[in-house]
Order: C-alpha cells, then structure tokens, then sequence
C-alpha cells in the first residue's frame, strides 16, 4: 500500500476503525486474467510505486483486528500495514520445491502454465524498494549467444544491496557463476535473484522485509566488473525484469502485474505501453487517488464522530453535598484534585457549594 500523507492523530482514529484485510485476502494468485484482476482493482493495480528509499523505523505499533496484521507509524505521520511473517511459515509457496541448492527446484513444463496469470506484485500488506537504482548496463536476452536471464545494473563494490519484496531466503551461498548469490521468494510466487554480491547479511530460512539490506555489491563468480545481476523468476523460469521496475527511477512499474507466457522467452523483453494507454492509466489513477482521499476523509471524520460520542458516554458527575471538598470526592471517585479540577476549569480553592455538579470522569 501506499504510504498516505494524514495527520498523526487522524492516523490513529480513522485506521483503528477499519478492519484490515486478512493475510487469505491480501494476496490471490488464483486469477488467471487480467479481466478477472480488474475486477478487484482496476487502476491501482496497474499505477506505478516508488521505491521505499529513506524510510525510517516505525515509532509505533497499532493492533488491528487480525492479530497477523498491525499498523505501523512513522515518525514522518506515514503509515503502512505490517504482516506477521509468522502466518506465512505453513503457507503452500514457501514449502513445496524448497531446496537452498538449486536455482530452479521447480521442473516444471513451461506447457503447464497457464498463457496468462495477474500477480499481486504489492498490496495492502507489501511494500517495494528498487534493489539498487541506476541504468543498466546489459539487459535481458541473448547475449554472446549466450542467454542473459537478468538485469545487470552498475554499482562499485560494498554499495549496499536491498531485498525488492517481503519475503524468505531460499538460497544464500557461493553459486558458480553467479558467485555470492541471494534467491528470496516471496508470497506471490515470484522468486528474485540478487548476485556478484560481494558480502551476503541473510541466511537460509530468513524472512526478509522489503527494503532490507542483503548484501554489499561486487563482482564475486563469473564477472569482468563490480555490478548487480538481478532476475525475476516464475515456477524457475526468468523474465525480464524491466517488466517490473524502472531500473532508473527505482519504480515499480505496477502493482498488479499480467504474466504472459511469451515473457517466459529469452528474446522477450520489456515493451513500454503505448502513449495514448499510458495517458489513460494516469487519469485513471488520479481519479483513483482523489476517491481514496474523499473515503480517507470520510473515515477521519466519522472517527472523530465516534471518539466524541465515546467521551460524552463515558462522562460522569457528582453533586456536591454539604460538607464536601475536592479532596474527599476525588478520593471517593478514585481521582485527583488536580484532575478534577481540570475537568471542570476551577481551581483548588475554589468554593463548593452544594448542589453544583462536578464532572469527576
């Protein structure tokens, strides 16, 4: 999800009031078009992300009503949601064809896959950070006759490497050609690649967040200079990475991504869409965007709506009686007479008479 730009305290009412989706919810694999993925987001999906460069811990932590799903604040009044790892640990994706050896454990038929499968790249639960930002220098193909399955960007060695997606570490070891090779796999299916690292900072089995630093750059295997060679993989077949992200800029290029099957071709390389789709995608998503803020809006006020109803509800009153000071009543309604007195805009030698009504909560 985005991170939205709202006061820290509009944050707080109006996120605490919306259910978060449930981690079943949150990614959906099983559509096979991109009709049926339109169906759930149309435009948002498609709109491209920026990459999470700069971002700061979290100052706090707010539970939602799944205990899988929190909310994160951050000291810049930003928020995301956060998923528990945790509920992801018996999930199908990360335990068949699990092996920290091969590079491709799948074995599978490119025949059994289907033409076309949409694929949540990020979501509500996910965040993206571009694994190292710059031009690259060789991209995906035939290269030499030989078949280039990747992205090469430049970087001089020990510039720090960052995971692209949340997910866990399949592979984390020398890897001939590749030298120190990093294979993470991540909750849609997709596997990505990070190798020539010139140190690795994650193990096997490791759970990684999106943005996370897994290892210094180098030019460690098969390798004539210090760069990064990333590949984006599906059931063990490469396609071009470009497909995703805009080596340049370090954005994502969509959040819902249309897997061919033609993509799955060495010679297949990334396309850029027409002007006129382009145009069409960015009004889409604006409309998107200023309705996303109206419903923000909405929600910030119906929360301050309910706070307020909360409070008069929850007041309470006492009236004096003959006899009484500010003491012996906050003792009685277990309070202070500092506090009460802020309740009621009085101070401590202010004289009681009976019958008046003191607010005590």
């Amino acid at each position: 999800m985005n991170l939205r730009q709202f006061p820290l305290g509009a944050i707080v009412m109006a996120l605490t009031m919306i259910s978060a989706p449930t981690p079943s919810e949150a990614q959906d694999t099983t559509i096979k078009n991109k009709h049926d993925a339109e169906l759930l987001i149309p435009r948002p999906g498609r709109e491209s992300v920026k990459s999470l460069n700069g971002r700061t811990d979290a100052m706090d932590t707010l539970d939602t009503a799944d205990p899988f799903i929190k909310i994160l604040l951050f000291p810049d009044y930003t928020w995301k949601y956060w998923k528990d790892p945790s509920y992801a640990r018996d999930s199908k994706v990360f335990n068949e064809y699990w092996t920290h050896e091969r590079p491709d454990p799948y074995g599978v038929g490119l025949s059994e896959l289907p033409n076309e499968i949409a694929l949540w790249i990020v979501d509500t639960l996910s965040s993206y950070r571009c694994p190292h930002i710059g031009n690259p220098s060789s991209r995906f193909g035939y290269r030499h006759r030989r078949r280039h399955q990747g992205v090469d960007v430049p970087l001089q060695t020990g510039t720090p490497v960052y995971a692209a997606f949340d997910g866990k570490v399949r592979i984390s070891k020398y890897h001939s050609g590749y030298g120190n090779l990093v294979v993470i796999r991540h909750d849609n299916g997709l596997e990505t690649f990070y190798a020539h690292l010139s140190k690795i900072y994650v193990e096997n089995d490791q759970w990684v967040d999106a943005g996370s630093i897994i290892g210094l750059g180098g030019s460690t295997g098969r390798s004539t200079g210090p760069h990064l060679h990333f590949e984006t993989r599906y059931k063990g077949y490469a396609f071009d990475p470009e497909w995703l992200i805009d080596f340049p800029s370090g954005n994502l290029r969509h959040r819902l991504f249309v897997l061919k099957k033609k993509y799955l071709n060495a010679g297949s390389k990334y396309v850029p869409e027409s002007e006129q789709e382009e145009i069409d995608i960015i009004e889409g998503d604006e409309q998107d965007r200023q309705e996303e803020i109206r419903k923000a809006e909405e929600a910030k006020k119906a929360a301050a709506a309910a706070k307020a109803k909360r409070e008069a509800a929850s007041r309470q009153y006492y009236t004096i009686r003959k006899g009484d000071t500010l003491g012996s009543i906050a003792r009685r309604h277990h309070t202070t007479v500092r506090n009460l007195c802020r309740l009621n805009g009085i101070s401590e030698k202010t004289i009681l008479r009976p019958g008046r009504k003191l607010r005590v909560r």
